[in-house]
């Protein structure tokens, strides 16, 4: 996964779990804005997410952010 891809993730993890507590659900379209500007890294995001980890659609911003601080 890109750099820029996983900074923003941490980015809006931080973000969410500031606003909305440790227990904050998010899915992968929360690191996009709501039009698709940029599918090849949108198809990154969901194959990671999708494909790779076989998350489900909402799950945890801690998760997330772990698995992207762990270089899964």
């Amino acid at each position: 996964m890109r750099n820029n891809l996983r900074k923003k993730i941490i980015e809006v993890c931080d973000k969410k779990i500031a606003q909305k507590g440790s227990n904050v659900g998010l899915s992968f379209y929360a690191f996009f804005a709501n039009k698709n500007d940029d599918p090849e890294l949108l198809m990154e995001a969901a194959t990671w997410w999708i494909t790779t980890h076989q998350l489900d659609h909402f799950e945890k911003a801690l998760k997330i952010k772990a698995l992207i601080e762990n270089n899964q």
